[in-house]
C-alpha cells in the first residue's frame, strides 16, 4: 500500500494531510499539505467560466461575485439529499446558483442547462486535493481516508464515497469528523480520558463523546445536525443587512444574484473579523442602481449584533450536546476535555456557550481547521502500517430499521450502536403462496416509517410457495466501519441465501459513477492541455519580447542576415499565437526562434 492521504472534505474549506516516515520519539511526522497558493486549506468552491474552464478553490472563490450563477459552494449540504427536503428548499433561496430536482428526486446543480450531481461537484474538489498531494509527495496517490460529519446518514456517506471514486480515489475508509479530531488530539496521550468533540463547521454540527484508553478510541455516542453551521450564521447576517437596506432604499439585494454574492462575501468577512474585533466595517460600493443613481452599502456592525442574531443557532448546538449526554448517561462534569473543531468555534459566543455548558475551557492544543484532516491522515498511516495500529470503535449515528405493519418504523440497529455491527430479523409472508417478501429499509428516529429517511426498497424473491406465515426469511442488516449498510437474506426453510446490495433510493448508479470517472479523466487531460498551452503561450510572449529587445540593442553586432532571420521567426511565432495554433505548432515556432536568437548570445558572449 502506498501513501494513504487524509482528506477533510468540508462545506466551506477542505484540507489534505499525510504522515511521512514512521513513528519517531517525538511522534509521527504529520504534514498538512499546502496548495499551489501556499494555503493549508482550500475553499470547497467550484466555478465554470463562459469559456468552459473549470476553476477550483481560491481562484473560483475570487471570481464568485462576477460569475455568481456558475459558482457552486456549500455543495456538501446537498450530498445524498432530496430536492423536496425542507433544508434543501432553504438553501435554494440562499445561494446564487440554481438547485434543480433530478429525475430521481435528488437535489442537483443546474448550470446553463447542464445538470451536475453533488458528488460530481465534490469530486472536483477532491481531485484538486489529490493533485496537491501528488505534487508534494512526488508520486501518484490513489488511496485516501475521507471524513464526513458523524451525523451523516447512509445516503450521504454513499454520496461521499462516490465522489471519491469519481475523483480517482480508492476510499479506504469513511471516517467520522469528530473521531478523526479525537485521533489527532489523543494519539500521544496514554492515560484514560473521556472527551467531547464539539464540531461546528461551515455546514454541519456534530457532538461526540469518546473514551480514550491505551490506544483504543471508543465512541460512546454522537449527535448533531447536518444542516447547522457557519453558512446559517452567514445567512442570518445577510438577511438582517438586506432587510435594513430594503427599508432604506426599497431594493431587495437578495433578488439580484450578483449583489447577493457580494453581500455574502462581505458578511462572511465581517463574521471572521468579529471573532477578534468588537466591531467592523462593511463597505460595498455600487451594490445596486436605481433611477436616481447608484447605491452603496456602508455599515458598521458590532460583535454584539452578530451574537444577538445567531443566539438561537448557538443554543441549538448546546441542546444537541444536552440530548447526547442524556442519551449515554454522562454528565458534563464527567468530561475531561472538550475539543473544538471547525472554523465557527473561533466565535467568542460559541466558546462561551461551550464553557458554560461543560463547566471548563475548551482544549486549545489543536488547529480547528486542520485537526480533522490530521486525524484522517493518522488513520491512513495506521491502515498502511506506517505507524502503530489504532483501534477505533465508532457508532451508528442514526437508527436503522424496516417498515412493519401499519407503517410503523421498527429499529433493528439503534443509534449509537458500536460499529461494525450486524443484526437480524425474521420476516415471513402475509399471503398464501407468496414467493417474495418486500422490505423497506429506513433510517431515523421517528415512530412512523414515512417520517424517516428511506434508504432502499427491495424484494426477496424465489421463496417456495407456502401458506402465509410459514416461510421464515432471516434478513441480516450489517453496518460496516464506514457506517454504510448492506443486507443479506436467507430462507431458513431451504437454506438458500441471497445477498442484496442496498443502495440508497437516491444517488448515482454504478454506471453513472463509471461514466463520471471516465469523463473526469478526460477532463483532467483537457485541463492539463489547457495549462500547458497557457504556459507555452506565456513563454512564447516572453521570448518574443526579449528577442525584439536583443536585436534592437545588438543588431549591428549580430549582423543584418542573422537579424532578418530572427525577425522572420518572431513573426512566425507571433502568427502561431494569434491564429490559435495548437500546442505542437507553438512549441515548434518557439524552438525555431530560440535557435535563431542563439546567434545574438554568441555574438555578445562568444563561447564563454
Amino acid at each position: 500500500m502506498g501513501k494513504l492521504i487524509g482528506i477533510d472534505l468540508g462545506t466551506t474549506n477542505s484540507c489534505v494531510a499525510v504522515i511521512e516516515g514512521g513513528a519517531s520519539a517525538s511522534g509521527p511526522e504529520i504534514t498538512v499539505i499546502p496548495n499551489s497558493e501556499g494555503a493549508r486549506t482550500t475553499p470547497s468552491v467550484v466555478a465554470f467560466t463562459e469559456g468552459g474552464e473549470r476553476l477550483v478553490g481560491q481562484i473560483a472563490k475570487r471570481q464568485a461575485a462576477t460569475n455568481p450563477t456558475r459558482t457552486v459552494h456549500a455543495v456538501k449540504r446537498l450530498m445524498g439529499r432530496k430536492w423536496a427536503e425542507e433544508d434543501v428548499q432553504k438553501q435554494i433561496s440562499n445561494v446564487s446558483y440554481t438547485i434543480a430536482e433530478h429525475e430521481n428526486g435528488d437535489a442537483w446543480i443546474e448550470l446553463n442547462g447542464q445538470h451536475l450531481s453533488p458528488p460530481e461537484i465534490s469530486s472536483m474538489v477532491l481531485r484538486t486535493l489529490k493533485e496537491t498531494a501528488e505534487k508534494y509527495l512526488g508520486e501518484p496517490v490513489s488511496e485516501a481516508i475521507i471524513t464526513v460529519p458523524a451525523y451523516f446518514d447512509d445516503a450521504q456517506r454513499q454520496s461521499t464515497k462516490d465522489a471519491g471514486k469519481i475523483a480517482g480515489l480508492d476510499v479506504q475508509r469513511i471516517l467520522n469528523e469528530p473521531t478523526a479530531a479525537a485521533l489527532a488530539y489523543g494519539l500521544d496521550k496514554k492515560d484514560a480520558r473521556r472527551i467531547a468533540v464539539y464540531d461546528l463547521g461551515g455546514g454541519t454540527f456534530d457532538i461526540s463523546v469518546l473514551e480514550l484508553s491505551g490506544g483504543v478510541f471508543a465512541v460512546k455516542g454522537t449527535g448533531g445536525d447536518t444542516h447547522l453551521g457557519g453558512e446559517d450564521f452567514d445567512v442570518r447576517l445577510i438577511d438582517a443587512l438586506a432587510e435594513e437596506f430594503e427599508k432604506q432604499h426599497a431594493v431587495d439585494l437578495r433578488k439580484d444574484r450578483m449583489a447577493l454574492q457580494r453581500l455574502r462575501e462581505a458578511a462572511e468577512k465581517a463574521k471572521h473579523e468579529l471573532s477578534s474585533a468588537l466591531e467592523t466595517e462593511i463597505n460595498i460600493p455600487f451594490i445596486a442602481t436605481t433611477a436616481s443613481g447608484p447605491l452603496h452599502f456602508e455599515r458598521t456592525i458590532k460583535r454584539s449584533e452578530l451574537e444577538i442574531l445567531t443566539i438561537d443557532l448557538i443554543d441549538r448546538t448546546v441542546e444537541a450536546c444536552r440530548r447526547l449526554l442524556d442519551d449515554i448517561g454522562v454528565s458534563p462534569v464527567d468530561i475531561d476535555d472538550v475539543v473544538l473543531v471547525g472554523g465557527m468555534t473561533r466565535m467568542p459566543a460559541v466558546q462561551r456557550a461551550v464553557k458554560t455548558f461543560f463547566g471548563r475551557d475548551a482544549h486549545k492544543g489543536v488547529n480547528p481547521d486542520e485537526v480533522v484532516a490530521v486525524g484522517a491522515a493518522i488513520q491512513g498511516a495506521a491502515m498502511a502500517g506506517t505507524i502503530d495500529e489504532v483501534l477505533l470503535l465508532d457508532v451508528a449515528p442514526l437508527s436503522i430499521g424496516v417498515e412493519t405493519g401499519g407503517g410503523v418504523f421498527t429499529a433493528l440497529i439503534p443509534r449509537n450502536t458500536t460499529i461494525p455491527t450486524e443484526r437480524s430479523e425474521i420476516f415471513t409472508t402475509s399471503v398464501d403462496g407468496q414467493t417474495f417478501v418486500p422490505v423497506h429499509v429506513l433510517q431515523g428516529e421517528r415512530q412512523m416509517a414515512e417520517d424517516n429517511r428511506s434508504l432502499a426498497h427491495f424484494e426477496l424473491t424465489g421463496i417456495p410457495p407456502a401458506p402465509r406465515g410459514v416461510p421464515k426469511i432471516q434478513v441480516a442488516f450489517a453496518v460496516d466501519a464506514d457506517g454504510i449498510l448492506s443486507v443479506e437474506a436467507k430462507d431458513l426453510g431451504t437454506g438458500k441465501a441471497q445477498s442484496v446490495t442496498v443502495r440508497p433510493t437516491s444517488g448515482l448508479t454504478e454506471g453513472e459513477i463509471k461514466q463520471l470517472v471516465a469523463s473526469g479523466e478526460q477532463f483532467r487531460e483537457t485541463d492539463q492541455l489547457r495549462k500547458e498551452l497557457a504556459e507555452a503561450t506565456n513563454q512564447a510572449e516572453t521570448l518574443i519580447y526579449t528577442s525584439e529587445q536583443a536585436i534592437e540593442g545588438y543588431g549591428e553586432i549580430v549582423g543584418e542576415e542573422a537579424t532578418a532571420v530572427i525577425r522572420q521567426e518572431i513573426a512566425g511565432l507571433r502568427e502561431a499565437l494569434e491564429s490559435g495554433a495548437d500546442l505542437d505548432a507553438i512549441r515548434e515556432a518557439y524552438s525555431r526562434l530560440e535557435e535563431a536568437t542563439y546567434a545574438v548570445a554568441q555574438a555578445i558572449y562568444g563561447d564563454e
